[in-house]
């Protein structure tokens, strides 16, 4: 069986099923998905032996939907908020030119379908048996590899120079954060990810979910169901 989860900020998809194991007293608990402990939004948690063996299967092969606010004209290290500043923002002209919606729309149209992306080197890829970002928070250099990802269908939700928010549907793989830090740098400005929300994996959206601190022993059999 599963749960269906609204993970809020500020707490890692760790922490989520170690609230789940001490709720349910159920000892092999799983989740379908991390999600960065800034960002919001849909995890499917499996509880038992058998859920999580199918989870597993479950979370490799489904595509994920995620609205994502961008912060234009800078990068960080961390492809994200949570970084170092490592480019200067672009100053606006003296006539106030801007990047236009219609330049966003073209930028955004190019990354439909299969292609190759370079994770963020603070991510969990393991680089000689290390995590990448154990390795980037001692300084070390290193490179790591593109891999193939899809992406099924990106639009424009609202642009108002610095901050563009987009919807996007993605194979499970793809790193939002690398997303956001190539837009940026196909429309010359840079960018790095300001805030995350996943609302759907699959055929489930986070509509469907639970909020976690509405979880107690007494009630969260009410929210189990099948896959």
């Amino acid at each position: 069986m599963f749960l269906l989860i609204d993970k809020p900020r500020g707490v890692t998809s760790h922490d989520v099923v170690t609230q789940i194991r001490r709720i349910t007293g159920e000892k092999k608990i799983g989740h379908g998905g991390t999600l960065d402990p800034n960002a919001t939004g849909l995890l499917i948690i499996g509880i038992g032996r058998e859920s999580t063996k199918k989870l597993s299967e479950f979370s490799d092969n489904s595509d994920k939907k995620y609205k994502a606010n961008i912060i234009l004209g800078e990068e960080r290290d961390t492809d994200d908020a949570e970084g170092t500043k490592i480019t200067k923002p672009k100053p606006q002209t003296s006539n106030n030119t801007k990047i236009t919606i219609s330049k966003i729309k073209n930028v955004l149209a190019s990354f439909l379908g299969e292609q190759e992306q370079v994770p963020p080197i603070y991510s969990a890829i393991k680089v000689k048996g290390k995590k990448a970002y154990e390795l980037a928070r001692k300084g070390e250099k290193f490179e790591l590899k593109p891999r193939k990802v899809n992406i099924y269908d990106i639009r424009l939700i609202r642009y108002e120079y610095p901050y563009l928010e987009i919807f996007v549907r993605v194979s499970s793989g793809t790193y939002i954060r690398a997303l956001a830090r190539d837009i940026g740098r196909k429309l010359k400005v840079g960018a790095y990810l300001f805030s995350l929300r996943r609302i759907g994996i699959s055929n489930f959206s986070v509509d469907m979910a639970v909020d976690l601190n509405s979880l107690n022993e007494h009630n969260w059999r009410d929210y189990l169901i099948s896959l």
